[in-house]
């Protein structure tokens, strides 16, 4: 009843959903471009259309507190789960130890971490996808078509400007709400990660 409701509304504001189904119980889905608070609400419901268990992930204190309550137990339902950011182990060995313990687990990033412009991505998901051996989805929410969706599915090399060529790509024609804050796609320097700049 959820996934009709949810694809009759997506249909009455215009969108449209494109899914043809995932390749396998675990991958991570990356969704870019992400400038708007409204693709949280257009990707939600997109997640209940596809009727398919996918999670995201929130820093921690969303989950906590007298204001986290609410939330946390809001985002628990839509399927978040928090992350400590300024724990030991770091994000990447986090969600890995997640996944791991889990018989089907996909899991939607933004890889460029907030709705302003970037230089970069983030690399959490490359990291995680090599290290796991999962399939990337290339996720978008696409304003000047008013589609929503993932159809395309790839491995991470490990060749970061072959992975990369092919990530930019296939988002070369998905527009944002707001294409001039859209970041670019690419990653930072070696150094500068090591450095943590």
């Amino acid at each position: 009843m959820r996934a009709a409701f949810a694809r009759w509304l997506l249909g009455r504001a215009g969108w449209r959903v494109d899914f043809a189904g995932v390749p396998g119980p675990k991958g991570i889905a990356i969704v870019y471009p992400h400038t708007s608070n409204w693709d949280f609400v257009i990707g939600l419901l997109a997640k209940w259309a596809i009727a398919v268990p996918v999670y995201f992930v929130g820093k921690e204190s969303l989950f906590r507190g007298f204001t986290g309550a609410t939330l946390g137990r809001l985002m628990c339902l839509w399927g978040g789960r928090p992350v400590d950011r300024h724990h030991a182990s770091g994000a990447v060995e986090q969600l890995a130890a997640l996944m791991q313990k889990e018989d089907c687990f996909w899991l939607a990033l933004s890889p460029e971490g907030t709705r302003k412009r970037q230089p970069h991505l983030r690399t959490g998901f490359y990291y995680l996808a090599l290290k796991l051996d999962l399939p990337v989805g290339l996720a978008y929410i696409d304003y000047a078509r008013k589609r929503v969706g993932v159809t395309e599915f790839v491995r991470m090399t490990g060749d970061e400007a072959c992975d990369l060529a092919t990530i930019r790509a296939y988002y070369a024609d998905k527009v944002a709400r707001y294409p001039e804050q859209a970041s670019a796609i690419a990653f930072r320097a070696p150094a500068a990660r090591t450095r943590g700049h």
